[in-house]
């Protein structure tokens, strides 16, 4: 590939093609030799979001745009197919070892308190069933105490979320991991322990144990998917692969094991319903009984948590790496309260996005969650809690299916997050408002069918949509100094929504339960459109280059497609934000940062002899990107457009060409 493809690589977005022959990003770079050329491309326009002709994949047409994604899918299909053929080849069992080391362990802590999280609704029609006088007539538990099981639990949540939140941009990710499993496993252990001198008493125990488990639980959002995420990005100054192809596949493959929690917990549940209760399934069930089966549930996941506990201890040392990394670079070392008000000035429109469908996905999900038992007595007329567990295993079984198709499709650059939760939004709302208007024709006379169809087909859209979603772009859109900080208030959000379901579903009968969730459905995909970003397929690197003009209050400096319109909400475009977007401009400016951080490495070389070498290894640097910098040295300075050193902008004090 010759110098000339260099010089026409395609579109200047937004100001069209380039008529004169002459490419302004690489005017100055004529002197690059044909190998020269071709690595800077590799770095700078990677093959899998540009073409040939360096377009990105964004400023295409509709049709070329399908063909260059299918293109790179089918590749990377194949690519993937053929690595696990090899290792198939080589130890059949290995897929199985890398699906559990690279999905399942960094999902374990959602895994289990997806596990104890949504057992509160399983187990609760056999408590009812069991103690009817503390959950159905009151005449022996206090009501505002047994009703306060399916609230305060998610005040805790939301503490955990906040204080974790804050806790893992401020001390790192790992010390908030550890600290989330150590305090899960103390409220399991709590929980299976709870007791009391009274029926009420052990009502009242059992209440705040949920709330203190669920700090913990509230710790796992936030740094689960950052710590997640920043291991996709990588800690070199290279994009990865696995970053613009596979990051968001890498979250929700670990979120989705709060799927799976939810599904091992009602299966032992039944399993454990049969063994203590003499294999019968039906109804009455003795107090010992009921008590074994829910202890027995708790005690379960208590042991995976002791091992998380180690294994996040011992083996999770480097994952604050990334977070350390954005601190060093703007000389910070505590919690960066600057970076947090300015994403709050900047990006708050965002903050309404994520918080705000949320808050509209949590009245869904954990509202059918917490009060699933009576949506499904509405399907049978059986007393049978068994009855009850069996409907809701098939309901679990459908919403793996949600999630594992929201894995599959979220890194598509033709759907994305975006659309997917749109849609997941939209197909909540139809799912609910159809019945809202004639209940009882769906749920008790002859639609009961169609009625059921529509509830599971709720349950497939919120995990193939906003719950999976949601989850993903509360750490994605923000920067990384303030990343867990951005969601855990949004999630802490989200969780008003299920306190707000959790409260209200008791002072609502079913039917007006249904004419009053579809609408939140219908506000999450508003607030989507116009506040939510579509960062699908956006390096997440240049995001972060992005924050760093704006950290150093050069915004409108920044010309890269961080502010592509495809990557901007529709308020950030209405605003004018993606007029800052310049194709040309910023691979100019790309190189001359590759400059300064080229020229600081010779510099550290000249000071420090010894281990030099291996400092300018870490930098990524080519022999042929060194060699080029080294003849052009004269020619270039690490500039801005406005003769500033983009090494100073980048705040990390290393001295530039221009100092020496």
């Amino acid at each position: 590939m010759g110098d000339s493809s260099m010089r026409d690589y395609g579109l200047a977005v937004p100001h069209g093609p380039n008529m004169t022959g002459e490419h302004v990003a690489t005017a100055n770079l004529a002197d690059m030799n044909g190998n020269e050329t071709d690595v800077f491309r590799s770095l700078l326009l990677p093959d899998d979001s540009y073409d040939e002709h360096g377009v990105y994949w964004a400023d295409m047409n509709l049709i070329k745009r399908a063909a260059f994604v299918s293109k790179v899918d089918g590749m990377e299909t194949r690519k993937e197919l053929a690595s696990i053929g090899r290792m198939i080849k080589a130890d059949p069992l290995s897929p199985v070892s890398f699906y559990f080391r690279n999905m399942v362990i960094p999902g374990a802590g959602l895994l289990l308190e997806g596990y104890v999280l949504f057992s509160i609704g399983n187990v609760k029609p056999l408590l009812q069933a069991g103690f009817p006088g503390c959950w159905s007539k009151y005449t022996v538990c206090n009501k505002t105490w047994t009703q306060a099981i399916d609230y305060l639990e998610i005040c805790g949540i939301i503490v955990g979320q906040i204080l974790v939140g804050v806790v893992g941009d401020w001390l790192g990710r790992r010390w908030g991991l550890i600290q989330d499993a150590v305090i899960m496993f103390l409220g399991l252990v709590m929980l299976t322990a709870a007791w009391g001198t009274s029926l009420n008493g052990w009502v009242i125990c059992y209440v705040w144990s949920l709330f203190f488990y669920g700090i913990g639980v509230g710790g796992e959002y936030p740094m689960t998917a950052t710590s997640g995420m920043e291991n996709a990005v990588g800690s070199g100054k290279i994009s990865t692969r696995e970053d613009r192809l596979h990051r968001g596949r890498k979250v929700t493959s670990a979120f989705l094991m709060q799927g799976w929690g939810q599904f091992f917990n009602q299966a032992i549940l039944i399993l454990l319903l049969l063994m203590f209760h003499s294999g019968k399934g039906g109804p009455p069930y003795d107090t010992k009984v009921v008590q074994w089966v829910y202890r027995v549930s708790f005690a379960i996941p208590a042991v995976g948590t002791l091992w998380l506990v180690y294994y996040r201890t011992y083996k999770m040392r480097s994952a604050s790496k990334t977070l350390q990394a954005a601190k060093k670079k703007q000389s910070v070392t505590g919690y960066d309260i600057q970076s947090l008000q300015m994403t709050i000035t900047y990006f708050g429109p965002r903050l309404i996005a994520t918080a705000g469908a949320w808050y509209a996905n949590d009245v869904f999900f954990y509202g059918n969650k917490l009060f699933q038992a009576e949506f499904i007595a509405a399907l049978t007329s059986s007393k049978s809690v068994m009855v009850t567990w069996l409907w809701n295993l098939l309901n679990v079984g459908i919403s793996l299916c949600g999630y594992y198709l929201a894995s599959f499709l979220i890194d598509n650059k033709l759907y994305g997050r975006k659309w997917m939760q749109v849609v997941g939004f939209i197909g909540d709302f139809v799912c609910f408002i159809i019945p809202a208007f004639s209940y009882h024709y769906y749920a008790k006379g002859p639609g009961v069918n169609k009625f059921m169809a529509m509830y599971f087909l709720s349950s497939f859209f919120n995990q193939f949509g906003p719950n999976a979603v949601t989850f993903l772009v509360a750490a994605e859109v923000f920067p990384t100094p303030i990343r867990a900080t951005a969601h855990g208030f949004s999630a802490a959000v989200g969780k008003l929504g299920a306190l707000t379901a959790a409260v209200l579903y008791n002072y609502i009968d079913v039917p007006t339960r249904f004419k009053v969730v579809p609408w939140f459905g219908l506000g999450g995909a508003i607030l989507t459109i116009l506040f939510l970003p579509d960062t699908t397929g956006l390096d997440l690197k240049e995001q972060e280059r992005r924050w760093a003009y704006i950290r150093s209050g050069r915004e409108k400096e920044y010309h890269g497609v961080a502010v592509h319109p495809k990557h901007l909400s529709m308020w950030e475009n209405f605003r004018g934000v993606s007029k800052q977007y310049n194709a040309e401009e910023d691979y100019r400016q790309r190189v001359e940062e590759m400059r300064a951080d080229w020229e600081a490495a010779m510099v550290r070389r000249a000071e420090e002899k010894e281990g030099a070498k291996d400092d300018v290894m870490e930098d990524d640097w080519s022999s042929e990107v060194s060699t080029f910098f080294e003849r052009t040295r004269g020619k270039n300075g690490a500039l801005t457009s406005n003769g500033n050193s983009l090494r100073d902008m980048s705040g990390d004090g290393e001295k530039t060409h221009q100092e020496l």
